[in-house]
């Protein structure tokens, strides 16, 4: 590997010495200081997402603006607006001029993102962008100049929407001058295991817990499975096993629970809601509520170690739904998740309490979907329903929140 090479990938965290990878790279950086389209294919969480971040750093465009759209995120009725901006009155709620992505990246670059769900009339718009570098806002007919560099972004299969009359043939020649295609995780079989270890580091940095390691015979089992989901689920995965595994070194029989083809309902599975139908709980939001209620079992560990040892500390007042033993005796109903602790037993005879009897109790009116909705509902009351922080605050897409917002029908 040439020293060039290794320098990108030290600087924007890319790990792996595949030749997939290396060549995709290596491209990317030829075509970085020209202003050819390029476009960037490969299947979902391969990290698309990393090519044009390096072609832009590597251009003459670098010092000026770099914007990332999510094409898929933005609701058709308002994705005009977003990449072309509108003038004032234009449809209801337009009180303002406002700029679009092309207008403020003028000079700089645009990364379009699942380019493959742009609505045809978008299609249109951003043709002429790319032909004469023309465009009107919405509800104008004044002509506006701009300088971008455009890089697209798709994991559909682009001939099959032209033949399905869903993409413009036209414009997939314009932003595919220079493909370049990210190869699946399952043709990276040397890079697996580096990714493992880079992501079991991180979350065990993250959730401040000891890193999670792989028994000699449980590398093959990792690096022989197909990983459909690629980067994207094999991160998933060690993240799953950093949280939820108690042992730190993980054997082929571990290993094998948490991958999806040899236990389905395993998580990340999706959890059909009776009134919903097509209801998902995510795996981000998942290990999120596993987390709270593990920080909550360990603090009222904690308390009850107290209150075993003789230091005569009170049991702490109701908070979250977990109560303390005599809360329990008083209250004739609890609802949501609790914790019921048997009274110790002072033994005489070694002069110590008899460890504690201890289970968890799950009230099945607190479903995993209840819990998620509420940790979506105090996101937006906490960011003032910016959807954007919101998502950020719950490591999910803002397309996944805005999903879930319609979904469970939450009035943010």
């Amino acid at each position: 590997m040439n020293a060039n090479l290794q320098q990108v990938k030290q600087r924007f965290g890319i790990i792996g010495n595949s030749e997939g990878l290396n060549r995709a790279l290596e491209v990317a950086l030829q075509v970085a200081p020209t202003d050819i389209s390029v476009l960037v294919t490969g299947e979902s969480g391969v990290g698309k997402e990393m090519i044009p971040q390096v072609i832009h750093q590597y251009s003459n465009r670098k010092h000026n603006e770099y914007i990332a759209v999510n094409c898929g995120a933005i609701p058709e009725g308002t994705i005009n607006s977003e990449l072309f901006g509108h003038e004032k009155g234009a449809f209801t709620g337009a009180q303002g001029s406002r700029k679009g992505y092309f207008e403020v990246a003028n000079g700089g670059t645009i990364f379009l993102d699942e380019a493959g769900e742009l609505p045809l009339q978008t299609q249109v718009r951003l043709l002429r962008v790319l032909e004469t570098g023309e465009f009107m806002k919405v509800g104008s007919s004044k002509v506006l100049k701009t300088d971008v560099r455009i890089i697209a972004a798709t994991n559909e299969n682009l001939d099959l929407a032209i033949k399905t009359g869903k993409f413009r043939e036209d414009l997939f020649y314009r932003l595919s001058t220079v493909p370049i295609t990210l190869p699946p995780l399952r043709e990276r079989k040397e890079d697996i295991y580096l990714l493992f270890r880079k992501f079991a580091s991180t979350f065990a940095e993250k959730y401040r817990m000891p890193t999670i390691r792989l028994t000699p015979n449980a590398i093959p089992v990792l690096e022989n499975y197909s990983w459909p989901g690629n980067i994207r689920q094999l991160r998933n995965v060690t993240e799953q096993i950093s949280v939820i595994e108690k042992e730190r070194i993980i054997t082929p029989e571990i290993l094998r629970k948490y991958l999806p083809e040899n236990q389905p309902q395993r998580l990340p599975a999706p959890i059909v809601s009776g009134n919903a139908g097509t209801s998902s709980i995510d795996n981000e939001l998942v290990i999120k509520m596993i987390l709270e209620l593990k920080k909550e079992l360990e603090d009222t560990k904690k308390t009850v170690a107290q209150l075993t040892s003789g230091v005569g500390v009170s049991p702490p007042p109701h908070q979250n739904n977990f109560v303390s033993p005599t809360q329990q005796d008083n209250e004739e109903k609890n609802t949501g998740r609790t914790i019921v602790i048997d009274n110790p037993i002072f033994d005489n005879n070694t002069q110590h309490y008899e460890p504690l009897q201890e289970y968890v109790e799950v009230d099945e009116s607190l479903s995993l979907e209840k819990r998620e909705k509420e940790l979506i509902i105090k996101a937006l009351e906490k960011h003032n329903g910016k959807r954007k922080y919101a998502a950020k605050e719950l490591g999910i897409s803002e397309r996944t929140l805005y999903r879930k917002i319609k979904e469970y029908n939450i009035n943010k």
